[in-house]
């Protein structure tokens, strides 16, 4: 099944009071989707989270990412700050899979670090609670989201 077939498919089955739940099909083109990804980018103003980032895709056998170094300081004034941050990058890049790290809602709600497609759509996620909470490096916590979203669709890290 393609991915947009994918899609397609179960907002039919939404509409027609016929889905229970996603599919290992569904999980399956999502990791395909994201093991093909040609063009990987992460919105950041710095390295630390790439390094990390990349760090995590190849231990699950991923592509890795390259830096989209744009200045996300104004995605903190919207509602959803580490989405924002993604569709920035959506908006100034032709990526194929993007992956935004940013805080989940309101100062103090934590972190989320999304996968999304080149359409904008979230593929999966991990959270965090807020620094002051857990007392982690940036790269600890970043690390820990990032396996969290992999893991969460399946993927598992390669032995070796």
């Amino acid at each position: 099944m393609a991915f947009e077939k994918m899609i397609r498919n179960a907002f039919e089955e939404s509409r027609d009071d016929r889905r229970f739940g996603d599919t290992l099909d569904e999980i399956k083109e999502i990791q395909d989707y994201m093991k093909n990804a040609e063009k990987i980018c992460i919105p950041n103003k710095n390295g630390i989270k790439v390094e990390v980032l990349n760090r995590v895709l190849s231990e699950y056998g991923l592509p890795q990412a390259e830096m989209l170094q744009i200045d996300t300081n104004t995605a903190d004034t919207s509602r959803i700050p580490a989405l924002a941050k993604a569709y920035m990058a959506l908006d100034q890049s032709d990526a194929d899979l993007i992956i935004a790290r940013g805080r989940l809602g309101i100062p103090g709600s934590g972190s989320l670090l999304i996968f999304i497609d080149n359409k904008g759509r979230i593929l999966t996620g991990g959270t965090s609670p807020s620094h002051v909470i857990h007392k982690k490096t940036i790269e600890e916590a970043v690390y820990e989201e990032a396996s969290e979203a992999l893991e969460k669709i399946g993927f598992k890290k390669i032995e070796g």
